[in-house]
């Protein structure tokens, strides 16, 4: 093991797991770490760091092209409170979360049907939504489903 970096372990009935030395993934963490509190750094410095990853990001993440500048602006801030955030803890997933949704929004602005029919204004008012109400068992709604609501909505939806 001490050649290989990892050994990648295929399962039929789940996902793949990873094997690596407990000082590899102490590593990697480290180079996240530094990594995440550079992005922050150079989003917050005032000699024009921004700029720089303003410039550089399509280079990174393509999809960035289909953002609006104001758009960008956010994502960047986000990403640079994030990752370093997630970093600290050793968890990356906030950060996957971030750029799945990120992608999301630029996928909306590259289609231009999509985004005017995801922007157009709706016209009608459905009125005020009522608040949930505690109860035993948690929070239910005025109008609770009842179970046989709830199977003959499905069925008519899926026909089971």
């Amino acid at each position: 093991m001490s050649r290989v970096r990892a050994v990648r372990l295929r399962r039929r009935d789940a996902d793949d797991l990873v094997l690596m030395t407990a000082e590899r993934v102490e590593g990697e963490n480290e180079v996240i770490d530094l990594t995440a509190r550079l992005l922050a750094a150079l989003f917050r410095d005032e000699a024009g760091g921004a700029e720089i990853l303003r410039r550089v990001l399509p280079d990174v993440l393509p999809w960035t092209r289909f953002l609006p500048a104001p758009a960008v602006e956010e994502f960047l801030a986000s990403l640079s409170e994030t990752a370093p955030a997630a970093a600290s803890l050793g968890n990356l997933a906030p950060v996957t979360q971030l750029l799945v949704e990120w992608r999301h929004t630029a996928e909306i602005h590259a289609d231009p049907r999509l985004l005017a029919a995801l922007t157009a204004p709706r016209g009608n008012d459905f009125g005020p939504v009522p608040r949930p109400k505690p109860s035993a068992g948690g929070f239910h709604s005025d109008h609770p489903l009842d179970a046989e609501e709830i199977d003959a909505e499905l069925a008519g939806r899926f026909g089971t």
